[in-house]
């Protein structure tokens, strides 16, 4: 299957183990972000995946494009050109002290690039999936017209649209992502979030949920489902759920919703303990997700598809989730002993 992500991938630098920005004296360097990392997942399960960026043409953007390449993701449609890679910072919180992200990604070349570094009719020539996040739109004006576009020629061609709502409160507010994000769901299919994000991003609001006290009422989500299905159509609407119990202790399930039957499924709960890095956790859900459909699989399968790859996404260190289709069937056929596998 071809599958296209449209995004930008950033050089993070992370404190070595859960040290604090303020004692260290080194960075870890990895490459990711939000549909990059999907990319990546879904390369690993053996599509077709081809990611959509700008990225400069010296060595720290070839060193993004080469991270892409080692796990077998497609860069033919990556544009060359402009003049900085963003940059993300990452300390990783413990117990009751959470992680912390600094983001120096204004000026990067995908903020600035232009509809006409892309040929989105070219690019979504033959696919049968486009997956995009509120993320792009967030990071300039010019990032939410590339959106629009790639949504637009996805359309013309008949291909699936996904995406993951993703709010980030250091990119916009909320007023400013509901005024780009409700327009651009026309065009979307599936559509990916959590409780925040759909408050935030498109103005619904789960009853009686605070991510914060580790308490989820599903009874909201069914409410919500339904109020995002008569609004804007969705064929599937689907929400990561976390249980933050601490930075290190997680409960990990999600749901989904047919739009069309509006039957609702809860997953499988996972507990999370104790996380390794849970920073691409719901790009790792999203690709999961995205693999289980594309492959056939009913809602409920493909639901357990992508909870289980995402719950070994937060046993693995940086931004991509680096197993195979064997290791997430295992776990989600019920095997998650860890004993060492002979």
């Amino acid at each position: 299957m071809k599958i296209i992500t449209l995004g930008e991938i950033m050089l993070r630098l992370s404190t070595p183990g859960n040290t604090r920005f303020v004692q260290s004296d080194s960075f870890d360097v990895v490459y990711g972000g939000g549909e990059a990392n999907v990319a990546v997942s879904l390369a690993n399960y053996g599509h077709d995946a081809y990611y959509v960026t700008k990225l400069p043409k010296h060595e720290i953007g070839q060193s993004a494009v080469n991270a892409l390449r080692r796990y077998g993701v497609h860069t033919d449609y990556i544009a060359r050109g402009g003049d900085r890679v963003g940059i993300y910072y990452l300390e990783t919180g413990a117990s009751m002290r959470a992680s912390k992200v600094i983001y120096d990604r204004a000026g990067s070349s995908i903020a600035e690039a232009s509809v006409d570094d892309f040929d989105f009719d070219k690019i979504m020539e033959g696919a049968d999936w486009f997956h995009w996040s509120g993320i792009t739109p967030a990071i300039s004006a010019n990032g939410a017209a590339l959106t629009k576009a790639a949504c637009i020629a996805a359309k013309k061609h008949g291909v699936t649209v996904s995406c993951d709502l993703n709010y980030r409160k250091k990119l916009w507010t909320p007023a400013e992502a509901q005024a780009v994000m409700k327009d651009l769901m026309q065009y979307v299919d599936v559509c990916i979030g959590n409780e925040e994000d759909a408050e935030k991003v498109l103005g619904f609001k789960p009853g009686n949920t605070d991510v914060t006290s580790g308490e989820l009422e599903l009874a909201g989500y069914v409410d919500i489902f339904n109020q995002m299905a008569d609004k804007f159509g969705f064929k599937y609407i689907i929400s990561s759920l976390r249980e933050s119990h601490s930075a290190s202790d997680n409960g990990w399930s999600a749901c989904i919703m047919d739009g069309k039957t509006r039957e609702f499924y809860h997953s499988r709960k996972y507990h999370i303990t104790p996380i390794v890095d849970r920073v691409g956790g719901g790009d790792s859900f999203a690709a999961g997700l995205i693999c289980g459909l594309v492959d056939g699989k009913d809602m409920k399968a493909a639901l357990e598809y992508a909870v289980a790859a995402s719950a070994l996404k937060h046993t693995i260190p940086g931004d991509f989730n680096l197993v195979t289709r064997a290791d997430v069937e295992n776990l989600a056929g019920g095997d998650g002993s860890g004993r060492v596998q002979r």
